[in-house]
C-alpha cells in the first residue's frame, strides 16, 4: 500500500455539533432553539419545510431525540478522554448560541453557559486538544426566529456581533481555531436550518434566501475582523458544504448546466467569504431575476476587509446533473442530490461514495482561492450491529475512511495545502437531517436508539483502533 506523508503538525481528529451531542436542552439557563423544536425521525425535513410548522414542541405527536442527545453536557470528561486515547490532535465542536444567549437579543451573556465551555476547552486542553470552534451550527436561538423572522431580518447581525465578541473575549486563551456558518450555503436547500426561516412561497424563494445570506456575509466579516483583534494568532474560517458537480455527459449543454449549478452552490458563498467581493456570475443571476439587495453603506467595505483565514469544508459525495433529468433516477446526498451516477456505490442511506471526488474538489477549491483547507466533515452514516461479544466490526466504515483520506494525501502531493481531517461524528450522535440514532458515524458507539432506549454507554468499535494508528502514523499507516 502506498504510504502517504502528510504535513507535519496536520490537524487530526473529529467532528461534532452541540446540538446533535450536548443535550441538557433546558440546563444551565439554556434557551430553546432550532434543534430543540425538531422531531425525530425520517420525516423530519418535510416537517420542517411544511407551511403549517409552528415551531411547537408537542410530545403527544413527536419524539425530540436532540434534548438528550448522547448527553455530552454530562459526560464530556469520558468522551474527551476516549478522543485523547485515539489521539485526536484537534476536536471539531459548536457554541450553542443559546447557552451564552438564551433568547439571543440580551445584552449580557449567560454565565451558566459561558461556564459550561470553559469546562468543556479546559478538559480538552487537559488531554492536549486544540479545540476548533464552530460559532453557528444549526441552532439558531428560536426567539430571533420566531420575533424577529431569522437572517431576513438585519437586526440579527448586531445580536451576532455579541454574541462572538463575548466568548471571543471569554476564549481567548482557550481557542485559536474558529468557523463562522456551519455548511452556509445550506441555506440554498433547507434555509430553516442555516438562515432561520422557512420559505412559504415559491416565487419569492431567493430573494429573502440571498438577503439573508446577505446579512450573513456582513456578520461573518464583523467575527473575522473581532476575531483577529481579540485573539491576535487565531485562525477563523468559513465552512462550506461541498459537492463537486459533474456533467451527465459531454453535451456542452449539459456540461454549462453542471458549472452553474457549482458555482452557484460550491462557489457562491465561497467567493464572497474568501475574496471580499459578490462574483460577476451572482451579479448576472441578480440582473436576470429582478433580484436587490438591500445592500447598506459599509457592507462591502466590511465584507473586503473580513476575509476568512481558511476554508472549513464537509465533503460527503459529489452530484452529477443534467439540464433535463426528468427521465432519469435520482441520487439523495446531505440535503442536496442529483441524478444517479452509474459508476458509484452508495451507503445505506443513499449517499453516493465518491473518494476520488474529495481529491477532485480539493484540487478545484485550492486552485481557486489559494488559500488553506480544512476538511472538518467526512464520514460514513451506516447501521452497526454490536455482537454477543460486545465488539463492533465497522470495517466498511474503516474502508470507506481510508479511501477519503488517501484522497487527501493525494491532493496534498497535487499542490493543494490541507491542514486538517476531522471524520465527522466522531462519537455516535443525533443525524441532523433525520434525527436518527441509527444512522451512525462515530468511532465510538452509544447505545442509544431510535425508540428513545438504550443505557449511553460508550463502546470502543473497531475503528477506534484503526484511527488511533492513522493518528499516530500521520496517516502512513492506513
Amino acid at each position: 500500500m502506498k504510504k502517504y506523508h502528510f504535513p507535519e503538525g496536520f490537524l487530526w481528529g473529529g467532528a461534532t455539533a452541540a446540538n446533535q451531542i450536548e443535550g441538557g436542552f433546558h440546563e444551565g439557563n439554556k434557551g430553546l432553539n432550532i434543534a430543540d423544536v425538531l422531531p425525530g425521525g425520517k420525516e423530519r425535513l418535510t416537517i420542517l419545510q411544511s407551511p403549517g410548522f409552528d415551531f411547537q414542541i408537542d410530545r403527544e405527536k413527536y419524539d425530540y431525540p436532540n434534548h438528550e442527545a448522547i448527553d455530552f453536557y454530562h459526560r464530556y470528561k469520558e468522551d474527551i478522554a476516549l478522543f485523547a486515547e485515539m489521539g485526536f490532535k484537534v476536536f471539531r465542536m459548536s457554541i450553542a448560541w443559546t447557552r451564552i444567549f438564551p433568547n439571543g437579543d440580551e445584552l449580557e451573556p449567560n454565565e451558566e453557559g459561558l461556564a459550561f465551555y470553559d469546562r468543556v476547552f479546559d478538559e480538552l486542553h487537559k488531554h492536549g486538544i486544540e479545540p476548533v470552534v464552530t460559532i453557528s451550527h444549526y441552532e439558531m436561538p428560536l426567539n430571533l426566529v420566531k420575533e424577529y423572522g431569522g437572517w431576513r431580518n438585519r437586526e440579527v447581525i448586531t445580536f451576532f456581533e455579541r454574541y462572538v465578541t463575548a466568548i471571543f473575549n471569554r476564549y481567548k486563551n482557550k481557542v485559536k481555531y474558529w468557523m463562522t456558518f456551519n455548511e452556509i450555503n445550506s441555506g440554498f436547500i433547507m434555509p430553516i436550518q442555516g438562515l432561520g426561516f422557512a420559505i412559504q412561497q415559491e416565487e419569492d424563494k431567493y430573494k429573502p434566501t440571498f438577503q439573508a445570506f446577505h446579512h450573513q456575509f456582513v456578520a461573518s466579516s464583523i467575527a473575522v475582523k473581532a476575531c483577529h483583534d481579540i485573539i491576535p494568532g487565531a485562525q477563523i474560517g468559513c465552512m462550506i458544504l461541498y459537492a463537486p458537480v459533474y456533467s451527465y455527459d459531454s453535451n456542452p449543454k449539459n456540461v454549462m448546466y453542471a458549472l452553474q449549478e457549482e458555482r452557484m452552490f460550491n462557489y457562491f458563498c465561497a467567493d464572497v467569504q474568501v475574496r471580499g467581493e459578490y462574483p460577476a456570475f451572482i451579479q448576472r443571476y441578480f440582473k436576470e431575476h429582478n433580484i436587490e439587495l438591500n445592500i447598506q453603506d459599509g457592507d462591502l467595505e466590511s465584507i473586503k476587509e473580513g476575509t476568512v483565514d481558511y476554508i472549513g469544508l464537509s465533503y460527503y459525495m459529489t452530484r452529477t446533473e443534467k439540464k433535463e433529468k426528468s427521465d432519469l433516477e435520482a441520487s439523495e446526498g446531505n440535503l442536496i442530490g442529483g441524478i444517479k451516477n452509474p459508476f458509484l456505490q452508495a451507503s445505506d442511506w443513499g449517499w453516493e461514495i465518491d473518494p476520488e471526488g474529495l481529491r477532485i474538489g480539493l484540487n478545484q477549491l485550492y486552485d481557486r482561492y489559494q488559500i488553506p483547507l480544512f476538511v472538518v466533515e467526512n464520514g460514513l452514516g451506516a447501521y452497526d450491529k454490536v455482537e454477543k461479544d460486545g465488539s463492533i466490526h465497522d470495517d466498511y466504515r474503516i474502508d470507506y475512511l481510508r479511501n477519503h483520506i488517501k484522497a487527501i494525501g493525494e491532493a496534498n502531493e497535487d499542490g493543494a495545502e490541507v491542514i486538517g481531517y476531522t471524520s465527522w461524528g466522531c462519537i455516535d450522535l443525533v443525524s441532523a437531517s433525520s434525527g436518527e440514532f441509527s444512522k451512525r458515524y462515530g468511532f465510538i458507539y452509544v447505545d442509544k436508539h431510535d425508540d428513545g432506549s438504550g443505557t449511553l454507554e460508550r463502546k470502543r468499535k473497531e475503528s477506534f483502533f484503526w484511527y488511533k494508528g492513522v493518528i499516530e502514523t500521520n496517516g502512513e499507516n492506513l
